[in-house]
C-alpha cells in the first residue's frame, strides 16, 4: 500500500513543556487511522504540524510525498482539514459557504459550480442549501464542515476531533459518511476522546501524555490488552499498564 502521511520520531516542545514525544507511525491510502486520547494528550498538536501549522521540534514528516519542512504550500494543497473548532462562516449559507472555500482552494467558474453541486448531492445537503450555517442542528454542522475540507478533492483529510459536541446519531452518521470516503481512496486521519470511536477505524493510536502508547487494529489491541472493549484497553494504557508499544 502507499504510504500518504510518514512520521518519524515527531517532538514538539513549547519550552520545557513536551507536547508530542518522539512519535512515529504511517498511514495508507484509503485507511482510516484514529488518534486516541484524553484532553491534552498531544492529538492536535500532531495534526497541527501534518497540516504545517506548527513547526516541529525535532523529527521528520512526509504528507502525499511531501517534506513537511521545504514543501508545506504543496502539502496544504492536497489535504482537506477540518479543526477541533468550528471551521465555517455562520452568516453565511451551506451553499456559499463551499463557494467561498472553493475559491480559496483556486476552484472557479464552472468547475467549482459543478463541484458544488456534487457536494450538495453527495452529503444530501440540497434541502439545507439557502440556508445559514447558524440556522442548522451540531450534526449537520459538522458534515457540512467535512463536505467544505472535500471541496477541492484531496486525497487525505486530517479531521481534529470532527464529532465533538455532537449526538450519538449524528456521530454514526459522521463516521459512515468518512467511511464512504474512505472507499473511495481518501486517507483520513481522525482524532478523537471518544475512545468508542475506535471500533469505526482500521488501525488507531494512543496517546498519553504526549506518547504513543499503542497501536493496531482495533481487535489486535482488545486481544493484546485481554479487553473486551476500547475503553477497557485506553483506561489501562492511561494508568500506564501493559504498555506493550
Amino acid at each position: 500500500m502507499i504510504k500518504t502521511i510518514e512520521v518519524d520520531k515527531l517532538t514538539k516542545k513549547f519550552g520545557s513543556f513536551t507536547a508530542v514525544d518522539n512519535i512515529s507511525f504511517s498511514v495508507s491510502s484509503g485507511e482510516i487511522l484514529g488518534l486516541l486520547g484524553a484532553n491534552g494528550a498531544g492529538k492536535t498538536t500532531t495534526i497541527k504540524m501534518l497540516c504545517g501549522l506548527l513547526a516541529p521540534t525535532s523529527g521528520k514528516i512526509k504528507v502525499a510525498g511531501y517534506n513537511a519542512y521545504l514543501q508545506a504550500e504543496q502539502i496544504r494543497t492536497r489535504i482537506g482539514y477540518m479543526s477541533q473548532k468550528f471551521s465555517l462562516y455562520n452568516d453565511l449559507t451551506v451553499w456559499e459557504n463551499i463557494h467561498f472555500f472553493g475559491g480559496v482552494y483556486g476552484l472557479w467558474g464552472k468547475q467549482l459550480k459543478l463541484r458544488a453541486e456534487a457536494l450538495i448531492d453527495d452529503f444530501e445537503m440540497r434541502p439545507f442549501m439557502n440556508l445559514t450555517v447558524q440556522s442548522l442542528p451540531p450534526g449537520w454542522r459538522q458534515r457540512i464542515a467535512l463536505a467544505v475540507s472535500l471541496v477541492h478533492n484531496p486525497p487525505i483529510i486530517l479531521l481534529d476531533e470532527p464529532t465533538s459536541g455532537v449526538d450519538p446519531i449524528a456521530r454514526r452518521m459522521f463516521w459512515e459518511t468518512i467511511h464512504q470516503i474512505s472507499a473511495n481512496g481518501t486517507t483520513a486521519l481522525v482524532t478523537t476522546h471518544y475512545i468508542d470511536e475506535a471500533e469505526y477505524c482500521n488501525n488507531v493510536l494512543v496517546m498519553v501524555d504526549g506518547k504513543l502508547v499503542a497501536a493496531g487494529q482495533p481487535n489486535e489491541l482488545k486481544s493484546l490488552y485481554n479487553s473486551t472493549t476500547m475503553d477497557d484497553v485506553f483506561l489501562s494504557l492511561a494508568r500506564n499498564e501493559n504498555t506493550k508499544i
